[in-house]
């Protein structure tokens, strides 16, 4: 007799496979709407450019003459993107008097040692030098006054680069580079780079490896932790700051062509922070606001200490009686994990709270309230906005909040959180598809420094839960674009992209490979075994469906414990009425899985022809 097999949506990994039973046990790229699955929307190259470092933050916003533009925040560099392009506005954190800078070189060698005393540089640093003369031989100027990337440190007071043509080949020296680069070598010092990795606590071995002497400690800043950023924009203007560093101000109508410069030195600056863990700005009032920064007249970064501007003024931060500047140091808690804007007020989570912060006017400004104690977020980054409300991921659970703070009842919670690196924690972060109605958690798994590879996504609307894999540094909604934006996650030393992502049905070109895979089924209690020997499908595909297909593979076992086996396996077209099969198990398992190009699918109802096949 047929039978339709109507699985439950949503993923169900808090039992066995057996127990989950009619509900789906395994997928990769599927999400569940209107309680079918089907394949996620693929995603094409932004642009084929590159842009250095591991991207963690983005941000987009469209000026006032209709410029679209896009903050991409990495560990090497700081980009706004307009266009194709990347245009590097990392800030100049130090420009040397003429002559501070000298080099050297050594016969048959591409290495260059640099003398700078008191350089303040760490490795993978960037300088550009200019004003340089030839060493001699085939160090020439245009070998030397260019950007580098600092190779190693030497000490204090020096450093090597490798010497490269304006093309990026090495160069290597040879016996008549004897100079020292002259007496008008300028070295003009980016803000320090920041690490790849998360490093927990300060003490021995953190920082950078190889930096410093064996067996000493490196206290924790921004240029040795995993390099975050917080980015907001004043009318046409971008506000970025690096977490636990500066607070930097980039100047639209000044042009792709120019960087970003602290805040504290912009003109009519007046008790700006120079340390902040996060910045933003407030929506309705329009106050600039530093969430875990530096008190006025202080270099000292306070971890609970929230600070905001003047309304409508991101440089004004001395309170006045004249102004609305002021700040507030929170109760609870020991540091600010991060903050989010919301319906009108912002949440804020310490390491160990959560508080509300709203904007009441004279004579306080803001209002502060703690609406709970227990919980926080697992990452600065672990936070979303979608249907009016903030979804966010703790150490141990999912919640939301629309008022209050509740726990989300997780079908995938110990698979999560089991398979979680916690080391790496801090590269966990929440984005969200409003067409779909879905909230995503991107985490890294295993053990080691990895990438965020892994994710879990909510669909608020029909209560459903899904997992996947796919590596991610960042990821924004399509806020002012057509498609939603991430970056690539390669390895930190590769050139990497920005991809659009809804957009088609292929992995850039390559074959997506979603597959879902169901529960346990069996007859009755289990007590007969089934025969299987025919199997209606029943899909919707899209795109170029001319050569769309999908394969069904029928596993099965005996018993829980046994081993899966495949029994079957049917290839389905958009014209394939039914196939024949031979499948003869006491639990079958259903798996579906696209492998081509072009086009997308949504599974219906399956109907197999089943019937008892006794008791063994």
């Amino acid at each position: 007799m047929l039978v339709k097999y109507e699985f439950k949506p949503g993923i169900n990994r808090e039992g066995t496979q057996f127990t989950a039973g009619t509900g789906w046990y395994d997928a990769d790229k599927i999400r569940f709407r209107k309680g079918r699955a089907e394949q996620i929307g693929g995603w094409q190259k932004y642009s084929n450019n590159t842009f250095l470092g591991i991207c963690r933050s983005l941000h987009d916003w469209v000026a006032a003459a209709s410029t679209q533009y896009l903050g991409i925040g990495t560990n090497l560099k700081f980009y706004i993107n307009q266009g194709d392009a990347y245009y590097d506005v990392t800030p100049i954190r130090e420009t040397t008097a003429a002559g501070d800078v000298t080099f050297a070189a050594s016969n048959g060698s591409s290495t260059i040692t640099v003398s700078d005393t008191n350089h303040g540089a760490v490795d993978g640093d960037f300088v550009t030098f200019s004003g340089a003369v030839s060493l001699g031989g085939n160090i020439t100027a245009a070998v030397l006054n260019q950007e580098y990337e600092i190779a190693s440190i030497v000490d204090n007071n020096s450093y090597t680069v490798s010497a490269k043509d304006t093309s990026g080949n090495a160069v290597t020296a040879n016996s008549s580079d004897t100079g020292n680069g002259g007496s008008s070598v300028v070295g003009a010092y980016q803000i320090n780079t920041g690490l790849n990795t998360y490093v927990a606590s300060s003490g021995f071995g953190a920082g950078t490896w190889g930096a410093g002497g064996w067996g000493g400690s490196t206290a924790i800043t921004a240029g040795n932790q995993l390099r975050l950023y917080s980015q907001d924009t004043f009318g046409d203007d971008l506000i970025f700051n690096v977490r636990g560093g500066g607070i930097y101000y980039w100047d639209e109508t000044n042009g792709t062509g120019t960087r970003g410069v602290a805040l504290s030195d912009k003109a009519g600056a007046v008790g700006a922070p120079v340390l902040s863990l996060q910045t933003m700005v407030s929506e309705t009032d329009r106050h600039t606001i530093c969430f875990g920064c530096n008190p006025l007249g202080s270099t000292t970064l306070d971890p609970l200490l929230v600070r905001f501007s003047d309304q409508e003024n991101p440089f004004d931060w001395t309170p006045t009686s004249t102004n609305t500047a002021g700040g507030v140091t929170l109760t609870a808690g020991s540091f600010i994990v991060g903050a989010i804007k919301t319906r009108q007020e912002i949440l804020i989570f310490t390491d160990s709270s959560i508080h509300t912060m709203r904007f009441s006017g004279s004579p306080f400004t803001f209002q502060f309230e703690v609406v709970n104690e227990g919980l926080s977020m697992i990452s600065p980054n672990a936070a979303t906005n979608a249907g009016d409300m903030v979804f966010f991921m703790d150490r141990g659970g999912f919640y939301f909040y629309n008022g209050s703070i509740q726990r989300l009842t997780c079908t995938v919670l110990d698979y999560v959180f089991s398979n979680l690196n916690t080391a790496e924690e801090y590269k966990v972060f929440a984005t969200t598809s409003v067409d779909f109605s879905e909230v995503y958690w991107y985490y890294p798994v295993g053990t080691g420094n990895t990438e965020a590879t892994n994710y879990v996504s909510y669909n608020y609307m029909e209560d459903s839960w899904a997992i996947g894999t796919l590596t991610r540094g960042a990821f924004i909604p399509a806020n002012t674009r057509n498609f939603p934006i991430a970056s690539s996650a390669f390895n930190y030393t590769d050139n990497q992209y920005l991809y659009n992502h809804e957009n088609g049905f292929d992995a850039d070109g390559s074959a997506m490979n979603a597959y879902i895979e169901s529960g346990g089924v069996e007859m009755g209690d289990g007590e007969q075994f089934m025969f299987i020997n025919r199997m209606i499908p029943d899909f919707e595909f899209r795109g170029t469906t001319a050569s769309a297909s999908v394969d069904i593979t029928l596993k099965g076992k005996d018993f829980p414990l046994n081993d899966t086996t495949t029994l079957a396996t049917a290839n389905v077209t958009e014209n394939t009425g039914q196939s024949f099969v031979r499948a003869r198990t006491r639990e079958s398992v259903i798996r579906i899985q696209g492998t081509g190009t072009g086009y997308g699918w949504t599974l219906g109802t399956l109907r197999f022809d089943v019937r008892p096949d006794g008791r063994r």
